[in-house]
């Protein structure tokens, strides 16, 4: 049986080794799903809501020893990282509250069938493929609704967060969730192939990559699956004559970098109106150059490594190429040992270069100038992904157009685009189908059966 070996990104140094699970594992831990599935279920809303509750509580009294561990395995500052539990905890509380309010009966009007309407039910075990960039926040904002619902949840997680994986798993063990409910595979590709294509497996929720979401979607596709994917995003970041250019470029530099940049929702392209070009990028420029990268375990640390070295050659990789092609390098990024990329700001980006036609996964920021807010939205939309965007304006029609005309799964005006467990989140194009978080969230894997009777 092979094994996982963590590196801190930030040390290089060898953290910790877990043994990677076996067929018979992944087998035994399916059964458990499968056979857990009935208890979860028929324990009913109040008992599954308590120990949503008693999660959460757990979460905020260990929030140290979990934010270290994240810091540990993937970089981000350790600021962020208790901010992330924090909201881990709030997305249990709150599908405890709302839970059983979002899968009541719907009464459907049509008399002379009866008495009509839908029940939501639970539909059986479901398989999560989970990235590393947000190891706690992405894995309960898919467990939270799912145990709620009554859906038992199998984690396959990214090999640079097995103990985040497992440390998730404990957390809901000790809440009282019963064997099977939630349970980590430590696992490869070639395993999850065979976990999607089990008939006890009921439904797929991937976050990752446009290539990863790919093969997945097409796998569950075969197995006849509902699934989910939330993919890559290159998020527009408009700001027209009307914004307050101080706090646009402010927020603009916290939606660019936050965990270090790599963020599938981070702001990416900043799209802004000629006539004040020059003066909002001054103010971003000299937002970013003041970005402190440092030891993530600081609390004064803005920027910390990169996931790991291969990411940060990625990036740089991308810069050049990018630059190689006609950009301007207004501030240029360099690599600061080991996995750390500083942050970097480039302008003029020309069609066909990575900077235009794919995503950077770090805190390397693009500029564009537009004539007007058709040219803004016109560059905005000319990209294959459509997760979220920005839209910076106080003139009423400016807002109704973007938030109407901009292609994406959602439009945040005068904010940063943020996942929110009372708001659904997932994107267009690209950057894939379905919803997460809010009452689709929560739907999204249930069965919403039509229930009519007469006769009583």
């Amino acid at each position: 049986m092979s094994t996982i070996t963590v590196t801190n990104p930030a040390t290089g140094e060898a953290i910790a080794t877990y043994e990677r699970h076996g067929e018979a594992d992944v087998d035994a831990a399916l059964e458990r799903a499968h056979a857990g599935f009935q208890t979860l279920w028929s324990a009913g809303y109040d008992s599954r809501a308590a120990r949503l509750v008693k999660a959460a509580e757990i979460l905020e009294a260990e929030k140290e020893d979990h934010a270290r561990l994240m810091v540990s395995e993937m970089g981000k500052p350790i600021s962020q990282a208790r901010a992330e539990i924090e909201k881990c905890a709030a997305a249990c509380r709150f599908y405890a509250e709302n839970g059983e309010a979002f899968l009541a009966d719907e009464a459907l009007d049509a008399p002379e069938k009866g008495r009509c309407f839908i029940r939501r039910v639970p539909i059986g075990p479901v398989f999560a493929v989970m990235p590393w960039n947000f190891p706690f926040w992405q894995v309960f904002r898919f467990a939270a609704p799912n145990l709620m619902a009554g859906n038992p949840g199998l984690l396959k997680h990214s090999s640079n967060t097995p103990g985040s994986a497992l440390a998730i798993e404990d957390v809901l063990k000790r809440a009282g969730f019963e064997d099977g409910a939630f349970q980590a595979l430590l696992i490869g590709s070639e395993l999850s192939s065979k976990v999607i294509a089990d008939e006890r497996v009921r439904g797929v929720t991937l976050t990752g990559s446009e290539g990863a979401g790919s093969k997945v979607a097409e796998q569950a596709g075969k197995a006849i699956l509902p699934s989910v994917m939330e993919l890559g995003g290159s998020d527009p970041f408009i700001v027209m004559p009307s914004a307050d250019l101080d706090e646009a470029a402010k927020i603009g530099v916290k939606a660019r970098t936050q965990n270090n940049g790599q963020s599938c929702i981070a702001a990416k392209r900043f799209i802004v109106h000629e006539q004040v070009y020059e003066a909002f990028r001054d103010k971003f420029v000299a937002h970013m150059k003041a970005l402190k990268v440092g030891d993530p375990m600081k609390d004064d640390t803005d920027i910390g490594p990169l996931a790991d070295r291969a990411a940060a050659d990625t990036l740089m990789d991308q810069v050049a190429q990018t630059v190689d092609g006609g950009a301007k390098a207004l501030l240029a990024p360099e690599r600061s040992g080991g996995a750390f990329v500083t942050p970097g700001v480039l302008e003029a980006i020309p069609k066909g270069t990575p900077g235009y036609e794919d995503e950077m996964f770090g805190p390397v920021a693009l500029l564009f100038s537009a004539r007007d807010l058709d040219a803004a939205i016109g560059i905005a939309n000319d990209h294959r992904y459509g997760l979220g965007a920005s839209f910076w304006s106080r003139d009423e029609a400016e807002i109704d157009a973007a938030a109407t005309r901009i292609s994406a799964g959602s439009t945040y005006v005068n904010q940063m685009v943020a996942s929110d467990p009372r708001l659904p989140f997932g994107g267009a194009k690209k950057s894939g189908y379905g919803r997460e978080l809010a009452r689709d969230g929560m739907v999204a894997f249930t069965n919403p059966k039509t229930i009519a009777i007469t006769g009583v």
